[in-house]
């Protein structure tokens, strides 16, 4: 997702480039293309936000998937275990 501040460097960098190469102004131009390139950076630092957040947000989801499997397979261990003991205490009654 671009934001608005990122767009609107591009655009007005690209239109202060274009004004500097129609009159002949260097400053203009090199000015211009600072600004269009500082408005590209914005937008790659905006995209490598979204995905840095979209990875956290999936390995979070992992974590969670992976705790509830080592939950149920602890309750599984737990609940064997409790009937090991019943039975031998059953058996030596």
């Amino acid at each position: 997702m671009t934001d608005f501040d990122a767009m609107k460097d591009k655009v007005v960098g690209k239109t202060k480039e274009v004004a500097g190469k129609i009159t002949d102004n260097p400053e203009l131009e090199a000015k211009g293309k600072a600004t269009h390139m500082r408005g590209e950076a914005k937008e790659k630092a905006a995209e490598l936000k979204d995905k840095v957040a979209d990875k956290f947000d999936d390995a979070k989801d992992s974590a969670a998937t992976k705790k509830g499997e080592l939950d149920a397979k602890a309750q599984i261990v737990k609940d064997n275990a409790a009937n090991k003991f019943n039975d031998t205490v059953d058996r030596h009654r």
